[in-house]
């Protein structure tokens, strides 16, 4: 058995460059492949040698790569290489043979190569295009730990089954101010606890927007930038808690780096799975439970699912802040105790979870501020509520919901503090969560910021309003939210 903080030979194997998205097995299969293609028009007395040593290679990487599982994005480049290979070792087994070689006319074999080669390059095409996402470090002081829990509301029955003693229960993910772990601790697996229910949710969300599977394999060998269990940080008192709604269908994982750069900063980020609305959710015992939340065809149908679902996700995320504070004041075990500051605690969401953000602060005084990532205010009844919003929205264009300015605008001057809405140029709306650091890079799909400035610029707007809202630090808000974007200030009796 492996032991804890210990990396597998599999995840060594699988583990890609930064920048270029490949092993370093896989580049030396695709050097390999090109070598091989390129051996026929080498002079002759290097043919042989540069022949078998390319194939030798290509066979051998081959085998490590098939052990330790071979993402669809390599295959072209083996493809090419197995096209190539007898074109480019017969020669050479014929010469050993003492029968005379036999090459191809340089016009018959030129098309070969070109075609060869144009397969071979779709390889790291694709690895570019469906990279292992690479988190970025987080940076703030501290190193970060993550661990997993789950809750059960004796007060709430789940209203997605018809068992009559069923109740709710969420899991939830935590990631909080931990100390630096010893050099070569394992980080923590992306959307999972284990591998095999990273697989299972990377599928799940893969079914959910319409993509096939294979697509996305490549996400759940992803590695993170915290450690699960890691000892809480020592230093920084008690910690404000930020907790986090995801988008329909979403996961608690799915905006990971974002996260870790608030812990990292001294903030304890809780993430919900919000079962049977997740596109899947693992609990700790007992079936996978996929969502039933998918489209009808019907848009009026479908708004009032919207509307319900956001309701039951608010409730979800008060009876999280509950068990937070029970947790906090020790009638739930755990290292967290006596270090989480519930009295100064954000609620926030990405899509339909930003709308579930805005009706929990509406409805539980206990919320000290809002951060709406891009998301539809679906509350039926919006009132005015007394606490301070950030709205981050995507770059709007003739395509968006005419409505949704309007109903927006209308929610954040409900507020009696003094609130913001800060619409990001060339912001998609998967670019307020991880999609950047995986998806191929179509500014319709995630924004034209890239994968480096697309959680910078979530991170820093977002934590300049915690820092203000939270902690009370000093400092020009709208300032700092300005450099990022087209900023609206809505203070109670007018705006600008």
């Amino acid at each position: 058995m492996r032991q804890p903080g210990t990396r597998s030979e599999d995840d060594r194997v699988n583990e890609t460059i930064p920048g270029l998205h490949m092993s370093p097995l896989e580049i030396l299969a695709l050097l390999g492949a090109l070598t091989l293609v390129t051996a026929r028009w080498l002079p002759p007395a290097a043919r042989p040698r540069v022949a078998a040593a390319a194939g030798a290679v290509c066979v051998l990487c081959t085998i490590v790569l098939s052990v330790a599982g071979i993402r669809w994005q390599v295959l072209p480049i083996l493809a090419g290489a197995a096209f190539a290979l007898p074109f480019a070792v017969s020669p050479v087994l014929r010469r050993r043979s003492g029968r005379p070689a036999w090459r191809a006319r340089w016009w018959v074999a030129l098309p070969g190569s070109v075609a060869c080669v144009g397969l071979i390059a779709a390889g790291p095409v694709a690895a570019w295009a469906f990279p292992v996402p690479v988190f970025p470090e987080p940076s703030g002081d501290f190193a970060v730990g993550t661990r997993v829990v789950q809750w059960t509301d004796p007060h709430r029955p789940e209203t997605a089954t018809a068992a009559p003693h069923d109740r709710r229960t969420v899991v939830v993910q935590l990631w909080y101010p931990a100390r630096k772990s010893p050099a070569g601790a394992q980080r923590a697996q992306y959307l999972g606890r284990t591998k095999h229910e990273a697989h299972i949710v990377a599928g799940a969300l893969a079914r959910h927007v319409g993509l096939p599977g294979f697509l996305v394999d490549g996400v759940p060998s992803a590695r993170t930038r915290s450690v699960f269990n890691a000892p809480v940080a020592d230093g920084g008192g008690r910690f404000p808690v930020v907790l986090f709604s995801p988008g329909l269908g979403g996961v608690r994982t799915q905006n990971t780096a974002w996260a870790e750069e608030l812990a990292s900063h001294g903030y304890v980020v809780a993430a919900l799975d919000h079962p049977y609305d997740s596109a899947a959710v693992v609990p700790a015992h007992g079936r996978t439970i996929h969502t039933k939340m998918l489209p009808t065809g019907n848009d009026d149908e479908d708004d009032e699912r919207a509307v319900e679902t956001t309701g039951i996700r608010a409730a979800d995320l008060s009876f999280v802040l509950t068990q937070l504070g029970r947790l906090d004041r020790g009638r739930i075990a755990g290292p967290l105790t006596g270090r989480l500051d519930t009295g100064r605690a954000a609620v926030t969401g990405h899509s339909l979870g930003g709308g579930a953000a805005l009706q929990a602060a509406r409805q539980d005084r206990r919320f000290t501020s809002v951060i709406n990532l891009d998301g539809y205010p679906r509350d039926p009844e919006p009132r005015s509520f007394h606490q301070p919003v950030l709205a981050l929205t995507q770059a709007i264009s003739p395509e968006t919901d005419p409505r949704y300015i309007p109903r927006l605008t209308k929610v954040l001057k409900l507020s009696t503090a003094t609130s913001y809405r800060l619409t990001i140029p060339g912001a998609a709306h998967l670019t307020f969560m991880d999609a950047p650091l995986y998806l191929p890079p179509v500014p319709s799909m995630v924004g034209s910021l890239g994968r480096t400035e697309s959680p910078r610029a979530v991170a820093a707007t977002t934590r300049a309003f915690l820092d203000t809202t939270l902690r009370h630090e000093p400092g020009d808000l709208a300032g700092a939210l300005s450099a990022y974007g087209d900023l609206s200030v809505y203070r109670s009796g007018h705006s600008r």
